[in-house]
């Protein structure tokens, strides 16, 4: 069994009025490589006529973002003419490359409405080889998503990409990495094996589960040694794991900001390549 090295728990870090919550990177843990970065927003309940997300344009390259819409909506729109609103159980990946503008709001809708809103955002690193590829976006719904029964029922893997027992995920990736949201019953248990060789990205959202004997409570990353390969997961009450592997860069990481490069030139560059328009224009 793969051995627990560290339980790192989210750090509270509100932005405007949008409850969040971060595990990575804090204080006790830069990235697990080539996972970089998480926040988790919500749960919480906006009242009708709202102002939504607070994500205005901004710039991102070298990088990924895959947005995990859980409650709620979000509205992507970008420099490279993608548009699309997400609604609950839907999934956004952006690969960011070379460089993009974008905007994650909420719908026209939401803002009228309110109601439950809970998201979360994961960085991933892009390989150096990549990190100025031609810029992608693709939104899915919740519909478009593999979801797999396990365990009678009490365990549904949403297959975001990767590979699980033959099947395919949602989202063809740049690196070969394994993304899934699952969802638990009380009792629900789940088995898997995952190469040594592989980091292991663990975020509890919900519930409370016990991973190879010890108990983890919500809003709690795990950190594994990359010693054995089996994971022992079962559900104590009703629970909600975002569940990845890949394999690591083993590449230097420069991130500042949107940036994430491998040298402090090329995070300069990035900057003087946002500033000179070579991102796309914005159009409102």
């Amino acid at each position: 069994m793969r051995t627990i090295k560290k339980i790192h728990t989210a750090e509270y870090r509100p932005i405007a009025d949008l409850v969040t919550y971060s595990p990575l990177p804090t204080r006790s843990l830069q990235m697990i490589d080539p996972f970089l970065f998480l926040n988790h927003h919500g749960h919480q309940v906006y009242k009708p006529k709202n102002n939504g997300l607070p994500f205005g344009p901004h710039p991102h390259r070298g990088m990924e973002t895959v947005t995990f819409i859980l409650e709620g909506d979000i509205m992507h729109k970008d420099s490279g003419g993608h548009e699309s609103v997400i609604t609950a159980g839907g999934v956004q990946y952006m690969t960011a490359g070379r460089g993009l503008i974008h905007a994650e709001v909420s719908s026209s809708d939401f803002k009228q409405t309110g109601g439950p809103l809970e998201i979360l955002q994961l960085w991933l690193n892009l390989p150096a080889k990549h990190k100025m590829m031609e810029p992608q976006y693709k939104g899915l719904q919740k519909e478009d998503i593999p979801a797999i029964s396990l365990e009678e029922g009490k365990v549904t893997v949403n297959l975001v990409s990767g590979e699980w027992n033959g099947q395919k995920g949602a989202f063809d990736t740049v690196s070969d990495v394994l993304l899934s949201t699952v969802y638990f019953q009380a009792g629900g248990q789940l088995n898997v094996t995952v190469p040594a060789e592989r980091n292991i990205f663990f975020y509890i959202i919900k519930g409370t589960l016990t991973v190879n004997g010890q108990d983890v409570p919500f809003r709690n990353l795990v950190e594994f040694n990359n010693d054995g390969e089996e994971l022992q997961v079962t559900a104590s009450e009703e629970s909600i794991l975002l569940f990845g592997h890949a394999m690591p860069f083993n590449e230097p990481v420069v991130a500042q900001g949107p940036f994430v490069m491998n040298t402090e030139a090329e995070i300069y560059q990035a900057y003087q390549d946002y500033q000179q328009g070579k991102f796309g224009e914005w159009r409102h």
